[in-house]
């Protein structure tokens, strides 16, 4: 580190990592609670709509009973608002910055309307890595479970943030400097007439099943595209998702008073949460970010709404994984492709396909990659 830091935020000390360490493995009983308790019609529907999907399986009633579940059923990616550590809620280190960072997850079966959902959350493991971006960081890894209100598991897997200094970031990180030279992106009409035409063809597949004696190695999955980017839309999926810290005055207050570090001055020198990262592109900068960026949750659930207008209502998305590599922010657009690796029967004989992921931004630059295990109908007899 150079002395000439401009220490302005708390950096990664052994003994707040030490505190930390004493914490793995034992049940997180203090957290707050989750946006979503129970799988509402409109909880389902706000948080589809959040990242962008209106695939009638989960916002049509009506359609939704024509299927084989006889009603709507939560989109996978509605684990986030269930639970905040799984969203990247995390502990430990006070003062240091948490960037949502991947997941690794199996679902078990659908939420179902009206489910009632309770989790266990555990810290997992704390691993530290050198990047460009801030030097040392922390990945900080947690593991969650999801259950109904029968005791089913629903869900279970792990998610991680990477826990980042503000300072080094803003002042010595080298992985953004091309990008922040370069400026914003201002599009042609050309290019907006090219996104548009993406969304405009978007595929749900629906009813019409997708069969696994059809799928081949090698087959792509249409393109998917999200954005380009705007505050309007990093809104609108904390409106659905929730948020970690969003909080109004006397919720505020009691959040803050609780986390003593988690409130940061704003140009009014009133405390605000750290969240602004999302929508104050210069309270960004500090974090080292080049810009307001999206939520990592938000974009891990981009890649399942890829694999779900996929495979259509009579596929399950079993596993999903999902490495998140560099920002996505105001101004991106961000274009998912996926491609089927394997074909293949799981250990019950269920036929099932393997899925690589990748969504890059309209320079070429790597946003998120990851893979997806999906069960497949199947014309054969049982």
């Amino acid at each position: 580190m150079s002395d000439t830091l401009n220490r302005r935020y708390s950096g990664i000390s052994e003994q707040a990592l030490d505190e930390l360490r004493s914490r793995m493995n034992h049940p997180i009983t203090d957290t707050v609670e989750p946006w979503c308790y129970e799988v509402t019609r409109d909880n389902i529907r706000h948080y589809a709509h959040g990242i962008g999907d209106d695939n009638p399986l989960w916002c049509d009633p009506d359609y939704a009973r024509e299927t084989k579940y006889g009603d709507i059923i939560a989109l996978p990616s509605f684990i986030f608002p269930c639970d905040r550590v799984f969203s990247g809620y995390v502990g430990g280190l006070p003062g240091v910055h948490a960037m949502f960072a991947g997941i690794d997850v199996t679902w078990h079966k659908p939420m179902q309307r009206n489910d009632e959902i309770s989790t266990e959350a555990m810290l997992k493991d704390l691993i530290p890595h050198e990047t460009r971006f801030s030097g040392l960081a922390i990945q900080q890894i947690y593991n969650v479970k999801f259950y109904n209100q029968f005791g089913d598991l629903c869900a279970d897997g792990d998610s991680w943030c990477f826990r980042t200094d503000r300072d080094i970031a803003r002042e010595q990180g080298t992985k953004y400097a091309e990008q922040k030279a370069r400026g914003h992106k201002v599009y042609t009409e050309e290019e907006l007439a090219e996104i548009n035409h993406l969304y405009g063809t978007e595929e749900i597949r629906g009813a019409n099943p997708r069969f696994w004696e059809d799928v081949n190695e090698g087959d792509t999955l249409r393109r998917m595209v999200k954005g380009p980017m705007t505050i309007t839309g990093f809104i609108a999926y904390a409106q659905g998702w929730g948020g970690l810290y969003i909080r109004a005055h006397k919720m505020a207050y009691k959040l803050q008073k609780s986390h003593q570090a988690l409130g940061i001055n704003n140009k009014y020198g009133v405390p605000d949460c750290p969240e602004r990262v999302h929508w104050e592109p210069d309270f960004a900068s500090e974090v080292g970010a080049p810009g307001a960026y999206d939520y990592g949750p938000e974009r891990c659930s981009w890649l399942s709404h890829t694999v779900t207008n996929w495979m259509g209502d009579d596929g399950f998305l079993r596993k999903l994984k999902a490495q998140i590599r560099h920002h996505n922010v105001e101004g991106d657009t961000l274009f998912i492709d996926g491609k089927v690796t394997r074909k293949f029967r799981s250990e019950e004989g269920k036929p099932c396909v393997e899925i690589a992921l990748k969504g890059i931004n309209q320079n070429d630059d790597l946003s998120i990659e990851g893979s997806a295990e999906v069960e497949l109908p199947s014309r054969a007899k049982p």
